[in-house]
This record gives C-alpha cells, structure tokens and sequence, in this order.
C-alpha cells in the first residue's frame, strides 16, 4: 500500500512589506490632509484672504493652534513617508530621498515653532511687520530648506522612478521639482502682492501633488506583504 502525501503551499505575511507600504501610504494622505485643514480655516478665520495671505499666517491669532496642528501632523506623515522611500528604494539612493523627504518634513514642523511676522492687515488688529523678527526669518529659512529639500527629493525619486518603469511619475517628478523651486522663489520675491502669493500656492500644490503621485508610484512598486 502506497500513501500519496500531498503538499500545499499557502501564502506567507511579511510583516516588514507591511510596514514599507503602510508608511508610504502616510505620503497619499499628508497633501490632501494638510490642503483641506488649510483651506477650511481660511474659509471660515476672519479677514483672511487667500489671494493676499499665505497660509502660514493661519500660525497667527487665537486659531493659530489649529494651523500649527495642522502642520505638524503634516510634517510627521511626511517623514512616515520618507522612512517608506528608503525602505523600498535601492540602498544607493534611499539615503538620500529619505533623508531630502525627513528634512522637508522637520521644516513643516519647525514653521510652528517659529511663526511669520503678520503682513497684509492680517490677523486682525495685528501691526504689520516693518522689518523682519527673529521667529519671521527663522520661519523663512524653514520655507526654504523645506522647499529645496522637497524639489531635489522629487529630482532623485524621478530617477528611481524611470529606471523602474514608470515614466510618467517620472516625469511628474521632474516637473514638479522645478516648479517648487521657482514657485518658492517667486513668491518670496514678490510676497507683499497677490502675484507673490499665487506663486508662493502653485509651489505649495505642486510639492503635495507629487508627494501623492511618488508615494502612489512607490507603493505599487514596494514588494506586496502576502507572498
């Protein structure tokens, strides 16, 4: 008498590709969520006009707490995403997407510490700044090393992303790298007019538009948790 044995092989759960596309899925909800918490308040805080005010004035006036949890929540999905790019990229370019990523995410933070000076009459009954304060020029340099973080973060990711098939987040990538920077620019020269303003948006939208498209990109490439 013969006895067939059979085997049968089902699907193993990693729990660390778990975590990789977990914490890449931080990078699809940080712009919408910051956007949308943003937005709402500018809606409803009075004398606040999005064609003349940035949102980081929101850090100012008895709401201000609202824009500085706002900003720090942001700021740590985005370094929950920024552990997920150096997980699943190559180790010869994970240290620098997650570490460009990590510091655009500590500047979000460190903009809630130090706050902008008030400009444009707001917040209301606030006297606008004739030169810049210790905590305005500490806030703009966070700006800036967020934003050129981020640009070159999108630089490095966009390669990643054409070696690995997928040209049009590539290219996304690429794009969205040069409009932060000359948006940021733009807007921090012109800052006091509605033009700086919209430039200062279009740099703000751009950095989250492609935040959501790498980490959407990432994640399908990240390898899956059942297998």
């Amino acid at each position: 008498m013969s006895t067939a044995v059979s085997t049968s092989s089902s699907p193993t759960f990693d729990r660390g590709r778990a975590v990789t596309k977990s914490l890449l899925g931080w990078g699809v909800v940080a712009g919408p969520f910051y956007l949308i918490t943003g937005l709402a308040q500018a809606l409803l805080v009075p004398a606040f006009d999005l064609s003349r005010h940035a949102l980081s004035l929101l850090l100012l006036g008895e709401l201000g707490w609202i824009q500085a949890l706002n900003l720090c929540l942001s700021g740590l999905m985005v370094i929950a995403a920024a552990i997920g790019f150096a997980r699943v990229m190559p180790r010869r370019a994970n240290g620098w997407a997650g570490a460009l990523l990590g510091l655009y995410g500590l500047s979000l933070v460190a903009a809630t510490i130090f706050p902008p000076d008030p400009m444009g009459g707001f917040p209301v009954g606030g006297t606008d700044a004739t030169t810049a304060s210790t905590s305005g020029l500490a806030h703009m340099a966070a700006g800036a090393v967020g934003f050129v973080s981020l640009a070159v973060a999108a630089i490095v990711v966009g390669r990643w992303l054409l070696r690995s098939g997928r040209r049009g987040a590539a290219i996304v990538s690429w794009i969205a790298a040069a409009v932060i920077v000359l948006g940021f620019m733009g807007g921090a020269a012109l800052a006091l007019v509605p033009a700086g303003v919209a430039l200062l948006w279009l740099a703000v939208l751009a950095g989250w538009t492609w935040l959501l498209v790498a980490s959407l990109a990432a994640y399908r490439l990240a390898p899956r948790a059942d297998c």
